[in-house]
């Protein structure tokens, strides 16, 4: 009974972190991170602001979720500790997921006081990325995934090993370019797609130019990266269920990465697949963390 009340509120705690890592990419995509002021924790210096707009709302509103989750997440990771602490990576990510999301909230905290340059702020969420992914894997832990599909039978080559790691480190850039894009106002910089212009290809004129493209030509890569370890995976990992539908599903996520990108830059930065870009990298993330966390495991064949 304690073991399935652990889950749901894993469960909860996993889903209220999404929440937090999609509502900063919220407050970010409709500019309210400055709609209490410079004020934090109150919203300019009130508990209840006497003046409401739709900013103040959006970053009131992530400050409490992200408030509330802290504490679930600490309730969470206590519990975790106490019930399955055998685990080798039940500590590591429990200590990960709080370290990380109260350094998410610390770098929030001193964008709103002092400010912070573009290249600092970008990093906010990939911290909470780092956060998201913990949760989640210690969810996994808490439901045994690793065991219903056999992990602890995994083999893995050196060469998929070497693309699990590659891979996974790729996307923490990839993710850093692109919330570099939208921190540097580049999103609209370059009006086409593929090319900045299609019309005169060529290379970038100035550096808003330079982030975006720069940030198309790293998603590129790690879409043909993805299809390739995938490639392996189906041909030389079908007996090992975990690593062949796993890719797959990798892929597939990355393929609506790149469709909800494209997406936004077609509808000149609509903010529901501004909110699905982020949503679908988040969860790509994690997946390849789950992987890193199996490679580790896994004996090398």
């Amino acid at each position: 009974m304690r073991r399935t009340g652990l889950k749901w509120f894993a469960v909860l705690t996993a889903l209220g972190m999404l929440f937090v890592l999609i509502g900063g990419a919220l407050v970010t995509k409709t500019g309210s991170g400055m709609g209490c002021g410079r004020s934090w924790p109150l919203c300019e210096g009130q508990v209840i602001p006497s003046h409401i707009t739709v900013a103040m709302v959006i970053e009131l509103a992530h400050r409490l979720v992200s408030g509330s989750v802290g504490i679930a997440l600490l309730i969470l990771c206590i519990w975790a500790w106490k019930s399955i602490g055998h685990k080798r990576e039940t500590k590591f990510l429990a200590i990960v997921s709080l370290l990380f999301l109260l350094l998410q909230a610390l770098i929030g905290a001193a964008a709103v006081v002092w400010g912070q340059s573009d290249f600092v702020l970008a990093i906010h969420f990939g911290i909470s990325l780092i956060s998201f992914a913990s949760v989640l894997l210690l969810t996994l832990l808490i439901f045994e995934v690793d065991q219903k599909f056999e992990a602890d039978k995994l083999k893995l080559d050196k060469n998929m090993k070497f693309h699990i790691y590659g891979v996974t480190i790729y996307s923490y850039i990839v993710v850093y370019s692109g919330a570099l894009v939208r921190h540097t106002k580049s999103s609209l910089v370059c009006p086409d797609w593929p090319f900045c212009v299609n019309s005169s290809p060529g290379l970038p004129g100035n550096f808003y130019e330079w982030v975006q493209m720069g940030h198309r030509a790293a998603a590129a890569l790690i879409f043909i990266w993805i299809a390739y370890i995938t490639y392996l995976a189906i041909t030389r990992y079908k007996e090992q269920r975990i690593v062949y539908w796993g890719w797959i599903i990798a892929f597939i996520l990355v393929c609506l990465q790149a469709a909800a990108g494209i997406s936004v830059v077609l509808t000149k930065l609509n903010l529901y697949f501004a909110l699905a870009h982020s949503l679908f990298i988040s969860i790509l993330f994690a997946l390849l963390s789950y992987f890193v966390m199996l490679a580790t495991r896994s004996k090398t064949v």
